[in-house]
This record gives structure tokens, sequence and C-alpha cells, in this order.
């Protein structure tokens, strides 16, 4: 018997979501359907009922209503705590679960498919809105040896810093807040940027210096070269987007669903080869 699932957002036209899901079911032997579901930006709440009475399983949730998710579910995964926002739902006999695979999707896309390590590396993290709040502990529990949030309003990359000391737990990692003028002589392995400037296609206002030798630049953006792209190639850096972490996160979502992880490396290749048609 199909079971039924769906990414809701709004615009939602464009995701991926339905053909990753689909090459996910196919390569697991999973029987789904998967479909884009546009809410209105009143009635969030509304869109998710409307599909529990409809049978589904399970959404995922992309903007603008990750916060809406968070609200709305009755039940919180640890790291849907951590992050403040739900990107995946599940449905069950006892309401909603809220869970967020943003954070586990970037990890895994950079350190088993880019194959970089974070352990002992310095980590610059670049933005301090929804998107960096995602994957800001899966990044601590990797045990970089530091980690630097940079944003344009520093107060929010201190916010996030003092969320992060006021855990009741033992952290070995360094972790501040800079503003952007802070980065002049800093380095690091490995910069993410997590902010929406590729949208506008804004430079950010960074240091040349800030790549180290071998860096990785990440931008969890995907399908543009973004001008924080071009900047890192410019300056000597390795240069991924986000596609990766996409597809990584839906399949952990898949995995939570269906208790099967289903190979990411020909979904991956599938994209690639379809982008340079």
């Amino acid at each position: 018997m199909t079971d039924f699932y769906a990414v809701i957002g709004n615009p939602i036209e464009h995701s991926k979501s339905p053909v990753i899901h689909h090459a996910f079911a196919q390569l697991t032997h999973q029987d789904i359907q998967y479909e884009r579901v546009i809410a209105p930006l009143d009635e969030f709440t509304e869109t998710v009922q409307g599909l529990i009475s409809q049978g589904f399983k399970g959404a995922n949730v992309t903007v603008p209503f990750k916060l809406e998710a968070f609200a709305m579910a009755n039940r919180l995964t640890e790291r849907a705590q951590d992050a403040g926002a739900v990107n995946t739902l599940i449905f069950d006999s006892q309401g909603i679960i809220g869970d967020n695979t943003d954070g586990i999707g970037l990890v895994r896309d950079i350190t088993k498919n880019i194959g970089v390590s974070f352990s002992g590396k310095r980590v610059l993290l670049i933005g301090a809105g929804g998107a960096s709040e995602g994957v800001l502990h899966p990044i601590l529990a990797t045990q970089p040896e530091l980690l630097i949030i940079t944003n344009r309003t520093l107060d929010k990359a201190l916010n996030m810093v003092k969320r992060v000391e006021a855990r009741d737990e033992v952290l070995y990692v360094s972790v501040s807040a800079y503003a952007f003028d802070d980065l002049h002589g800093q380095q690091f392995d490995i910069v993410i940027n997590a902010t929406s400037a590729g949208l506008s296609d804004s430079q950010l206002p960074l240091p040349s210096s800030i790549f180290a030798p071998n860096a990785l630049a990440y931008d969890m953006m995907y399908g543009r070269i973004t001008p924080f792209m071009a900047f890192a190639k410019q300056h000597g850096a390795m240069v991924f987007d986000g596609l990766g972490m996409l597809i990584e996160q839906a399949a952990e979502a898949f995995l939570v669903w269906r208790g099967i992880r289903p190979p990411t490396a020909p979904v991956i290749e599938m994209f690639k080869q379809q982008a340079k048609a």
C-alpha cells in the first residue's frame, strides 16, 4: 500500500524534493508517493491538518514555515530543539513529531561526500539566522578546534554563542562571535556561508585572507555560482554548493520515515549530470 508524503512551502514549485525522494524510493524499493504542497502564508497549520486527514505519513517543511512547524509539533527531537526550527514532520497516532535534518545533512555532505573532517579544524560560520541555527550543534558535535560565528548584526551572533554556553553540557570547542571587521588576520580551514546573500548576488564583506591553505568554502545555497563561491575560488579555496546537503538532509528524513537510509551518491551524480546537460 502506497504511503504519502509531501514538501510544504511557499513558493514550492522549484523544490527538488519530489525528484530526490522518488529516486530514494526506487533505490530502496519503498512504495511511496511524494508531492509538492503550497501553503498560503497564513494557513500552514490548516495545510498540515489537511494532509493528516488525507492519511499522509509525514512532510518536509521549507521556507517560510520552519518556525511554524516547530511551534505546531507536539513532540520535538533533540536536534529540532537545538535548531529551534523543524524541517521534517512525522505524523503518528499521538500527533506530530518535529525533527530537523539540516545539520546532519550538512555534516554528512562535507565529511562523507567531500571527504573533509571537521575534527580539529578552525571553522567560520557566516550568518546567524535559521540556517545557521540549524547546523550549529551538529557542527559542534564533530569537535572542531574552534567555531566562529560572524554576522552583519553582531548581536544575533552573540546570542547564538550565549545559547551554546547556557547548555548543560561539557563543550570542548571554543565558540565566539565576530563582526566582519574582526576577521582580518584570521584564517579558517572550513568557511560555511549560511546567509541568503547569494539570492540577491550580494557580496559579503569578507577579507580575502580568511581562507587557510586548502580551505573548504561551502555555500548552503545550490544551483548557482554565488558571489561568495566566486570570491572563495579566486582566493584558492575548494568550493562546493549545498546540493549535497539538500540530498543528505532528505536522506535523513527518508530514514526517519521509512527506517532505511537510502544511498545518496547516485542521486547526487544524477543531479550533476542534469546540470551538465
